[in-house]
């Protein structure tokens, strides 16, 4: 039997929105169909109907021909519907075989047979030629190897549809290799695959078909086009885009304006090493902006964890303004202007159950505070400003930021620390486009440039080299906990020569 599901006319509107509006499309077994959009357009909501998280209030799902009605997730997961989120699904504490068969572990009368479970789960494992032992923590496996895992539990039970979102947002290249591989295989054995994505390059790569929303509205269902050079893969790319914002917005970087006046120095490190990284040297320019290059695990993050004060400084010094500084806590590192958009933003850049208003005015409750009552009307000021600066896309300063698109959820960290009752002089930003559309990109992109233009200086995370090459100043090329390269950025700098320090043996 082939599998299909096909959305029938789906419409979904929250107070204040209409996130979809008589959707309509069919997805066969056999094929991979990439759901494309901008934060908002209505991609999370129309997944989120299909596992059962929401109803729609009009319209239907069908699989195989009958009419599905999901009251529940366990609804769509007896309907043979499985979606991967980013946010990983297993129980870190269990092992593999465990997560894998949870809830139907083989036995009887309490009794598992732990024999049956390490065979199946192994058989499972060898099927996907995956280098694993049934036995192992899910919790110490890598974010690829747990979401493989969320993989094979879906495979297990036979889920027919499997849904991924955002599924290689934290995985290193060969990584996304080894997922690649193991959607194909689904997709040879007759699976429904659904893919979610921003980043078009992997589309084009892993998808057969494309699904592009629009503000709640479906304005494209069509193949994958012939891709023969790097001339077609170019003009896909553009028709794509345009047709997710409804206009051409031209070459992004080259449109973006950067600043043409950097200063003195602002921030000198001289070997600085810490449990994680070694020997860490550079120095940053008032309005200048720094990339750090490196893959998935080079010390990147680690770096800037030090300089906010969240890992500990074992040797070295760290110059501010000139003054050496060694700061104990990130409270220390604001204190003296240096702020952090952490990679990891719903986990530790926002406070998700609270509203805009709250997450922009955390770090300066005390300046607007008399006593213990925060004044509401210099709360609504500072975030009244951030929503007019950074154009966020919300009708209330009073929304709760988790019903925030993952861009506008960054232009509130933004907001934060650029609101005119902070001092900030070094901003930053570690992944700040991970997850966020292609317009927001370029928001953020010219937001950073903006702020640099104004004097604060900037550093920049990404693992995208066409953003760190095309946004930064000068890159610094981590490998292993070391700096490799530190390079001017410009014509002269290439993807695969800062590629190559990044993977020095």
């Amino acid at each position: 039997m082939e599998h299909f599901v096909e959305f029938r006319s789906i419409s979904k509107s929250f107070p204040g929105v209409n996130a979809l509006t008589d959707v309509g499309f069919r997805v066969n077994g056999g094929e991979v169909c990439a759901f494309l959009g901008e934060n908002g357009a209505g991609k999370s909501t129309l997944l989120k109907i299909l596992s059962g998280d929401l109803k729609p209030d009009k319209g239907q799902i069908v699989i195989n021909g009958e009419v599905a009605t999901f009251n529940s997730p366990n609804d769509a997961l007896a309907a043979s519907v499985s979606v991967i989120y980013q946010e990983r699904q297993t129980i870190p504490t269990l092992s593999i075989m465990e997560n894998i068969f949870v809830g139907d572990l083989p036995g009887g009368f309490g009794v598992v047979d732990y024999k049956k479970l390490r065979a199946d789960t192994q058989d499972l494992l060898d099927k996907f030629s995956l280098p694993l032992k049934p036995g192992e923590i899910v919790g110490r496996l890598s974010v690829a190897y747990q979401q493989m895992v969320d993989i094979i539990k879906a495979y297990r039970r036979n889920s027919a549809i499997i849904a991924f979102d955002e599924p290689t947002s934290s995985l290193t290249d060969s990584e996304v290799s080894i997922l690649f591989n193991l959607i194909r295989q689904l997709r040879e054995e007759g699976k429904v695959i659904i893919y979610v994505s921003h980043r078009l390059a992997e589309v084009f790569q892993i998808a057969d078909r494309l699904v592009v929303l629009k503000d709640g509205s479906l304005v494209e269902d069509s193949p994958i086009p012939p891709i023969g050079n790097d001339e077609d893969l170019a003009a896909a790319r553009k028709r794509l885009i345009t047709a997710m914002v409804g206009r051409d917005i031209g070459n992004t970087y080259e449109n973006l304006k950067k600043n043409d006046n950097i200063g003195d120095i602002v921030l000198d490190v001289e070997n600085m090493s810490t449990d994680y990284v070694h020997d860490i040297s550079f120095t940053l320019r008032k309005g200048e902006i720094i990339g750090f290059a490196g893959l998935v695990g080079s010390g990147r993050t680690e770096v800037v964890r030090a300089l906010f004060g969240a890992d500990k400084i074992k040797r070295g010094k760290v110059r501010l303004e000139g003054r050496e500084v060694n700061f104990k806590s990130p409270a220390d590192a604001i204190e003296h202007g240096i702020a952090l958009c952490p990679e990891d933003r719903k986990e530790q850049g926002l406070v998700l159950n609270s509203t805009i208003a709250k997450n922009v005015s955390i770090p300066v409750l005390r300046k607007i505070s008399k006593c213990i009552l925060v004044s509401r009307k210099r709360e609504a000021a500072l975030a009244g400003a951030a929503v007019d600066r950074y154009s966020i896309s919300t009708p209330t300063i009073d929304k709760l930021v988790r019903e925030l698109s993952g861009g506008n959820q960054q232009k509130v960290i933004l907001g934060r620390w650029t609101s005119d009752q902070i001092e900030t002089k070094i901003l930053i930003l570690d992944e700040p486009t991970k997850g966020i559309d292609v317009r927001s990109k370029a928001e953020i992109y010219q937001m950073m440039c903006d702020i640099a233009r104004q004097g604060m200086s900037v550093i920049f995370i990404s693992s995208e080299l066409t953003e760190v090459l095309s946004i930064s100043d000068r890159i610094i090329v981590m490998h292993n906990g070391h700096i490799t390269k530190i390079v001017e950025s410009g014509r002269d700098v290439t993807e695969e020569g800062i590629l190559a320090f990044a993977m020095l043996d």
